[in-house]
């Protein structure tokens, strides 16, 4: 089974780099973030007939996630726990039956948190604690989990080009990066470490300054596996090419090759 992770920056403008890369690199299922449209206006008809089934949570302008799977959804859920009065649309949970019980699959986009040292830095970290909150949850079910998006966390040094470009950005903060390895060490394998440490291994580059033609990139699309999914991880990569496309998201995809069947 292949499962991925992809921030299109707009699911209107990206549908057709969306649906060409669905077809070039058939994952299986698939997490999106910033789709920025309603649940109304999501682009269902480029999509289904691709073989998908489609859970959104969107928002008009801003954020929204959503959740293609080519196999049937057996639960979804809407929002991260933790906060009832938080109304941004930047969390989604779906499970999918496997001959091995339930697939739980999370598609996250985590706060940017900038500028640092006000309230969108409070909520960036206060979202992370929640997050961690809901994975000890969800661990202690022992299945396969997947939480899969843009976190807006560069974990290391190694996952940026120039580090000291990134000293007082809140994707890059030592507290950022704490409480990063707090959610991983609860017993969370980073997909694409697990299987490469190469250096330039990045998944953004901004639009601005040549940043994709100097390539200076960051990581921060991140797949975390809980033990029962990293023990079936195949293979994991990120589809670099997609960021040279006409117009394209500053994102690129990430996946990971799971040995799950699907029921």
């Amino acid at each position: 089974m292949r499962i991925a992770t992809w921030n299109v920056n707009s699911i209107r403008q990206r549908i057709d780099h969306l649906t060409a890369w669905l077809k070039e690199r058939q994952p299986d299922i698939v997490c999106l973030q910033e789709t920025k449209c309603v649940d109304d206006v999501f682009p269902r008809e480029a999509i289904e007939p691709l073989g998908y089934n489609l859970a959104v949570h969107g928002q008009k302008t801003f954020n929204g996630v959503a959740i293609l799977s080519k196999f049937k959804f057996d639960e979804v859920t809407p929002r991260l726990p933790g906060n009832d009065g938080d109304d941004h649309a930047r969390f989604i949970e779906a499970t999918v039956s496997t001959t091995t019980g339930a697939l739980r699959i999370a598609s996250i986009y985590l706060p940017n948190g900038n500028p640092a040292g006000t309230e969108k830095y409070s909520y960036k970290i206060n979202w992370m604690d929640r997050l961690s909150h809901y994975a000890r949850e969800r661990l202690q079910l022992e299945e396969p989990l997947i939480l899969a998006g843009d976190y807006n966390v560069i974990p290391t040094p190694a996952d940026v080009r120039n580090p000291a470009a990134w000293v007082n950005d809140a994707l890059f903060l030592p507290q950022t990066r704490e409480k990063f390895r707090t959610l991983t060490n609860l017993g969370l394998t980073d997909a694409i470490r697990a299987t490469s440490d190469d250096g330039g291994l990045y998944t953004f580059w901004d639009y601005q300054a040549g940043a994709w033609q100097k390539n200076w990139g960051i990581r921060i699309d991140h797949m975390l596996l809980s033990p029962q999914a990293a023990d079936r991880l195949s293979g994991a990569g990120i589809d670099k090419h997609v960021r040279s496309w006409e117009k394209p998201s500053d994102h690129v995809p990430v996946y990971v090759d799971l040995a799950i069947d699907p029921a």
